[in-house]
């Protein structure tokens, strides 16, 4: 098997430095907060978020909704896990019913105190709606009122879309980390 190297940030952004317009959620959607019933619906919009994206080359758990499932259920029990900055979009049918997961995002403390987000993903029919703010807000919220002055992700490089939402919303790069996988085709054309 050949090794592909994925250049990634590490981007923060100092949750006191910033006085935020609070963005509100696209009409014809809403917005759930974390509940242990939505795990499935979580990995779901996660498995049709990332499966096809680059992403998955560096976490095969994406390209299985099994696999995000497990990665969901590690999530939850993680010590640091912050129900609070955990949120799922759903796409409303038109009698105002939930249809379809359509973006997820979850947060967690670490060990030294900084909130983390992971997986932000939004399906790719749903993009450029402004889910993905919505999403990222309420994460950033939910950890500031679990009292974190400061939020991390890390974002692949090539993935420009979501480099320029975080630094839109005050996140600056901190950090240029490589993950090496192994890859079943050389030519990167692997999901």
């Amino acid at each position: 098997m050949a090794l592909i190297c994925f250049k990634r940030y590490r981007m923060e952004v100092n949750l006191l430095a910033h006085t935020w317009s609070w963005p509100g959620v696209p009409s014809g959607y809403r917005l759930f907060p974390w509940d242990d019933s939505l795990l499935e619906a979580h990995a779901e919009a996660k498995y049709a978020s990332f499966r096809d994206e680059m992403d998955a080359a560096i976490f095969p758990c994406f390209t299985e909704l099994n696999g995000c499932c497990r990665l969901m259920s590690e999530i939850v029990r993680r010590p640091g896990f912050l129900p609070k900055a955990t949120w799922l979009a759903v796409r409303l049918g038109e009698n105002g019913g939930p249809v379809e997961p359509c973006g997820t995002v979850q947060g967690i403390q670490d060990r030294s105190g900084l909130g983390s987000i992971q997986n932000l993903g939004v399906v790719p029919e749903h993009r450029g709606r402004g889910l993905g703010r919505v999403l990222l807000f309420r994460a950033l919220r939910g950890f500031r009122e679990a009292g974190l002055t400061r939020v991390f992700l890390e974002v692949t490089a090539e993935n420009h879309g979501a480099i320029r939402l975080y630094e839109r919303s005050g996140f600056r790069v901190v950090k240029t980390v490589f993950k090496t996988v192994e890859a079943a085709c050389p030519d990167r054309s692997c999901p």
